[in-house]
């Protein structure tokens, strides 16, 4: 393996690393560097190319769970945060319910997003469509939220973003987009969304992973094991640094910057793809 085939591992971690956790759809910067530049997909092969997309997000997930490990533990009963009882904080059946929407549509309509919303075009679209609802969150959401940390959503709360992170499955749309947006305009302050968005993405990415990694198997090869591992070690340490620097960010800044870098994106593709 060629140090130029690595050097591809290592900028799409970095890829999926600084915009997975990012309101600005870690799938549609993908698709963007790997099919208009990299093109990994002519050096691994269709399935494993599509393998590789999925052992880096591994990596990602591997990220949050090291920053959030105590609130994930908390929800499976290994660790007692501030010996609050398990009734009155957050726990499991909040991510379950905030889940729950998105899990069943995905598996419902999967061959049709696969066949009809990855690809360039559509991308450009949700990136737009992305940023109007992120601008619309914080245009419109409330002012002075009423729910300021985990441990204040509610059920119903959980369920309501849950139905908005569907609009994630859309390619370039951007999962933490959709449900930081849906947490402000239901009620949580940017902080709150942001924390219930990067631990509702455990189980979702992992099982998502694991079932792709799963139905790819066959076609990995030990050939290509090195390009693998720099792509997940990459992806961890840039996630590592952008969940960081974002939940930092996020309150300050909140959803409009990102909604004006995706909106510039979608143009200059625009203009690239269809001038």
């Amino acid at each position: 393996m060629e140090l130029f085939d690595l050097l591809k591992a290592l900028i799409l971690g970095f890829v999926e690393g600084m915009t997975e956790f990012a309101p600005v759809s870690s799938t549609g910067h993908l698709i963007i560097v790997d099919d208009m530049w990299l093109k990994t997909e002519e050096f691994l092969g269709k399935y494993p190319a599509i393998t590789f997309k999925i052992v880096i997000q591994l990596g990602s997930i591997l990220a949050v769970v090291f920053v959030f490990w105590k609130r994930l533990f908390s929800l499976v009963g290994l660790y007692n945060i501030d010996g609050k009882k398990m009734n009155n904080r957050f726990n499991l059946l909040h991510v379950i319910v905030g889940m729950l929407p998105a899990v069943i549509l995905g598996f419902a309509f999967k061959d049709l997003i696969d066949d009809y919303l990855f690809g360039i075009e559509t991308v450009i679209v949700a990136l737009v469509a992305g940023a109007i609802l992120m601008i619309i969150a914080d245009k419109f959401g409330p002012k002075r939220p009423k729910v300021q940390s985990l441990d204040q959503i509610s059920y119903r709360q959980a369920f309501t973003v849950g139905l908005v992170q569907c609009l994630s499955l859309w390619p370039g749309f951007s999962r933490s987009g959709a449900t930081i947006s849906g947490g402000v305009l239901f009620g949580m302050n940017h902080r709150t969304a942001a924390d219930f968005t990067f631990i509702m993405a455990v189980p979702i990415m992992m099982g998502a992973s694991l079932v792709s990694v799963m139905k790819n198997w066959e076609y990995m090869s030990m050939d290509h094991i090195w390009f693998y591992v720099v792509g997940f070690l990459s992806a961890f340490v840039f996630s590592l640094i952008s969940i960081r620097f974002f939940l930092k960010l996020i309150s300050k800044v909140k959803l409009m910057p990102f909604a004006i870098y995706r909106i510039i994106l979608a143009v200059i593709l625009a203009a690239i793809v269809f001038l």
